[in-house]
Parts: C-alpha cells; sequence; structure tokens
C-alpha cells in the first residue's frame, strides 16, 4: 500500500524560500487542507540538473539486463 493509500501523502509542490522565509510555491497550488506537513530543504540548486536527470536515467537502471549486469558485484564479498 502505498503511502497516498494510507493517507501520509497528500502531494508534493517545489516551492522557493526567500532571505525573509517566506515560502512562494513555484507551480499554482490547491488550497491545502489544514494539517502538518513536512518541509525538505535542499542544499542549493547546484545539485538540481542532478535531481531533475535522475527520472531519465532510472528508465535505464530499472531495465533486467541492469539487474543481470550487476549481479556479479552484488554476490562478491
Amino acid at each position: 500500500m502505498g503511502l497516498a493509500a494510507r493517507g501520509l501523502l497528500v502531494t508534493i509542490n517545489k516551492t522557493e524560500i526567500d532571505a525573509s522565509g517566506q515560502v512562494h510555491p513555484l507551480e499554482p497550488l490547491i488550497r491545502l487542507p489544514s494539517g502538518r506537513s513536512l518541509l525538505t530543504l535542499l542544499d542549493d540548486q547546484a545539485n538540481e540538473p542532478a535531481l531533475l536527470a535522475e527520472a531519465a536515467l532510472a528508465k535505464d537502471w530499472l531495465k533486467p539486463e541492469e539487474d543481470e549486469a550487476w549481479v556479479y558485484w552484488s554476490t562478491r564479498r
């Protein structure tokens, strides 16, 4: 069962925080219900290209032939 199905994750939105600490959504938001949230602060935008590339790279990482190629290394100690 996923996080959303268990009521643990409603939505993820990109935001920027200005110098005064105000949070500004980068995308239009629906009005969220009151409740708890989790804020993750990223170091800086220097890592953003790597984060954006992750989804594209994952297409290759998740192929069965990749798993086969790594079996040798996962079984060696």
